[in-house]
């Protein structure tokens, strides 16, 4: 901010002298900054972006020697930015005229501060600029004036792994180093003088280059990785070129790499092993030994999987030993082909986590039958309708505690057919309080056209304890079958009824809706709980005791009497019979639902900025868009189940089981 205030005085100053008629000889800065100060004093090149364009346009508005220093308590300007009463700012002289020292003379002006506190070449904004030197011992002494700095071997290796670290392809490694070692080569001969007067040829990589820049890899990567290894390795292989009488010990036995008895090869370190009389090619007898983690190991890994044209691990486990040596490679392969982007297009599978806990709406047992249900179409049936065959759809109704069901018939998809049959529900059944449906269209338009009739009912009501209780209407994600997995499997079990019962004949309305009913009494007398043979155990609960209330072997002892013809005795048999129900419901029923039948561990969580392919089932799988996560719901738990998804032609809203994921978005 200093800074740019000195940029904006230099700017001003430019524009008065534009400005006035009168010449002005000389103009005079002050700032109470003395880092400003120091900025100005120095190149501008030293400094990043912001701070060197600010220093370069003062230093091209004015000279070093204008610029002055000023304490803060002399510093007139400083008394805006502190802020100070208007009625007492009017009144100061200081502002008017400036301080005192200007009107003497210019020997007795405040001086620069000796001892800046700012040191600027320690400060962050200067570029940080070293250069880096291999092969010291080859430079001549006049030579070394023309070198900035000789860094440690620790900073040189760092530098090393950033540049092996920028490139994602193994071919292009080798590239990239190649052409450093060769103009490394070019200027050592500058240096030494022994440069061809002749035309240089133009600059074109060989083969020998490309192997020359993968030993030099290689060996680095060695070096990092079996530092104790190969130091033991060289100072055995000197002793023995130097023939001593006593030889140095190998690798230790704690190696990694003891059993591969490893030996040195031209700086690089290979695999002894017991295979020199094999009728195999060198390179396969002594391949070169490489770290299991490791950038290189894993760009090696990924050039030999995609040129096998993407195949499993023990075709890539088998090219890879043709010239390498990877200790610990099948996880390392493995851990490549699951990250491999075009593996996971072609085989991947749809993203899973772990089988959420059951919704409160299925663990009520003190609400009546269908307070909450599940909604959900099947069909068509063809119907005989004069000489012409028309199409019913079934539309069921499963209650989420006790499980029972009820079909209505619907004579078409529309909005308005499905709006009909909730009304048939909800007037024999009774109110409803929650819905949950796929997210099919006729769904969508029925939830909002009966909330917009609600609405008028309500505001049609005279009084406000009478007032109409809306549904509340909860849509599973599209393409999210198993999330509506109580109601999904009633309804294959209505197919597999009408498969027999009707034999594939076509009926009429009349007997479709009788067929309907039937259907509806068959699956809700089927058992909730476990059928037992013991003839000492009670019956096995089945919605229909609930829905009738006409189990006798569940009536009480008692019933004998006379007074049981009575309707206040017969309420009270109800009404035993509806609590026998729900506490056996809670005994029996409900720990049935506490195992997870599938989906046990949890996984990853699907997260913002991920790449995904969206599963089509109608499509081949090469035909799936491609997609990124821009939005997750979690659930109470913090695990997401569904996601906002955008591809080139829209975004949607799907679960993770529609989702199969191509590449993380940390990665």
């Amino acid at each position: 901010m200093e800074l740019t205030a000195a940029t904006v005085a230099v700017r001003i100053d430019k524009m008065v002298k534009q400005e006035l008629d009168i010449p002005v000889d000389e103009t005079f800065f002050w700032t109470d900054s003395t880092s400003v100060l120091q900025y100005i004093q120095s190149e501008a090149g030293r400094f990043k972006t912001f701070v060197a364009n600010r220093v370069a346009l003062i230093q091209e508005g004015s000279e070093s020697s204008q610029w002055h220093h000023i304490e803060t308590s002399l510093n007139p300007a400083d008394v805006c930015s502190r802020g100070v009463k208007v009625d007492r700012f009017l009144a100061m002289r200081f502002w008017k005229e400036g301080p005192e020292f200007l009107q003497a003379s210019e020997d007795q002006w405040p001086k620069q501060p000796r001892n800046a506190s700012h040191d600027v070449n320690n400060d962050p904004e200067v570029k940080k600029k070293k250069m880096y030197v291999t092969e010291v011992s080859e430079v001549t002494a006049s030579e070394s004036k023309c070198m900035a700095t000789a860094v440690s071997k620790e900073e040189e290796d760092d530098v090393l792994e950033r540049l092996i670290n920028h490139y994602s392809d193994w071919y292009h490694l080798r590239k990239g180093v190649a052409w450093l070692l060769k103009l490394k080569g070019l200027l050592k001969e500058k240096m030494k003088g022994q440069q061809n007067t002749r035309e240089n040829p133009p600059m074109l990589l060989t083969v020998e280059d490309i192997r020359q820049a993968e030993e030099a890899i290689l060996i680095h990567v060695q070096d990092r990785a079996f530092p104790v290894e190969v130091v033991a390795l060289r100072k055995q292989a000197h002793d023995v070129n130097q023939r001593t009488g006593r030889l140095q010990p190998g690798v230790r036995k704690s190696s990694p790499i003891y059993k591969l008895d490893p030996q040195m090869d031209n700086g690089l370190l290979r695999v002894g092993g017991r295979l020199n009389r094999a009728a195999l090619p060198e390179e396969a007898k002594h391949p070169v030994i490489l770290p299991k983690r490791g950038h290189v190991s894993e760009l090696i890994l990924r050039h030999i999987h995609e040129n096998s044209g993407h195949m499993g691990r023990n075709y890539v486990l088998a090219k890879l030993q043709q010239r390498y040596h990877i200790v610990g490679a099948i996880s390392a392969i493995r851990k490549v082909v699951k990250k491999c982007v075009k593996c996971r297009r072609q085989r991947g599978r749809v993203i899973q986590q772990k089988m959420a806990d059951l919704p409160i709406d299925r663990l009520r047992p003190d609400d009546p039958p269908f307070t909450r249900v599940g909604v959900d179409y099947f069909g068509p049936i063809g119907v005989k309708r004069g000489r012409s065959t028309v199409k019913r759809y079934g539309v069921v109704f499963t209650c989420l505690a006790i499980r029972a069901i009820h079909i209505e018939k619907a004579d078409s998809l529309d909005t308005d057919s499905c709006i009909a049959a909730i009304r048939r529900f909800i007037a024999r059944r009774g109110a409803v309080r929650e819905m949950r449906s796929d997210n099919g269209t006729n769904l969508v338009g029925a939830e909002k056209e009966l909330r917009k009739e609600l609405e008028n009912w309500n505001q049609a009501q005279l009084s406000n304890s009478l007032l109409q209780v809306n549904i509340k209407w909860t849509f599973n994600p599209p393409g999210g079958s198993h999330h509506g997995g109580v109601w999904e499997r009633q309804i294959r079990t209505i197919r597999q009824l009408l498969f027999f019962l009707t034999k594939q004949q076509t009926m009429t309305d009349e007997s479709l809706q009788t067929l309907f009913c039937e259907i509806e009494g068959i699956i809700n007398c089927r058992p909730i709980t476990r059928v037992s043979d013991d003839a000492n155990d009670l019956e096995a609960l089945t919605p229909n005791k609930l829905l009738t209330l006409k189990a006798t072997p569940m009536l009480p002892p008692s019933v004998s009497r006379q007074t049981d013809c009575y309707a206040r005795r017969r309420w009270r048999q109800v009404q035993y019979l509806a609590d026998v129900f729900w506490r056996r419901w809670l005994r029996e029923y409900l720990p049935q639902l506490q195992a997870r039948q599938k989906w046990v561990h949890p996984s990853r969580n699907i997260q913002v900025g991920d790449v995904v392919l969206v599963v089509n089932e109608t499509a081949p799988r090469n035909f799936w868009l491609m997609g990124v996560i821009i939005g997750i719901t979690p659930d109470r738990q913090g695990m997401v189940r569904r996601a906002e998804v955008k591809t080139k032609t829209g975004t949607y809203s799907r679960p993770i089981s529609k989702l199969c994921l191509l590449l993380e978005g940390d990665s």
